[in-house]
């Protein structure tokens, strides 16, 4: 008696049919983790500011209660080595932090601003972001969203 060998292998169909399963499923999850990723860069943004923050609250307390004179961080970095580096955002891979200082003179106040325009993945349903956000003021504290 002789038998057919069957062949082993997959026909042409079978693997199309895998590969289209395989994109569909790569075009469901790709944004999801790119909005996730995005969540996370905002997250590292927020958690810098907050650390910033802290640092500014420290010089404020061994300062009489005032806040650095000049409108940037550098006092932080030499004074009383409140920060070891500024930090940067994420998701824009720069110092995009900005300072807006109440006064020049008698700073008894303090606000500052990711000035990076990278975020606007992670605010969906806020409608547009262009940038300036998260924000963080002495008097407000953090204000993560428009």
């Amino acid at each position: 008696m002789f038998m057919k060998k069957k062949r082993a292998g997959f026909t042409l169909i079978e693997l199309m049919i895998v590969i289209a399963i395989i994109a569909i499923l790569a075009a469901i999850l790709v944004p999801n983790f790119l909005k996730a990723r995005a969540q996370g860069q905002l997250t590292a943004c927020k958690s810098n500011c907050k650390n910033i923050a802290t640092a500014l609250e420290m010089y404020s307390s061994d300062n009489g209660g005032r806040y650095p004179v000049a409108g940037s961080f550098t006092a932080l970095l030499t004074g009383g080595n409140y920060l070891k580096i500024i930090p940067t955002c994420p998701s824009a891979g720069s110092a995009t932090y900005s300072t807006n200082f109440a006064s020049t003179q008698t700073p008894d106040s303090f606000s500052f601003f990711c000035a990076g325009n990278n975020h606007a993945k992670a605010y969906t349903g806020f409608g547009t972001v262009s940038g300036g956000f998260p924000q963080y003021s002495a008097e407000s504290g953090l204000l993560d969203h428009p």
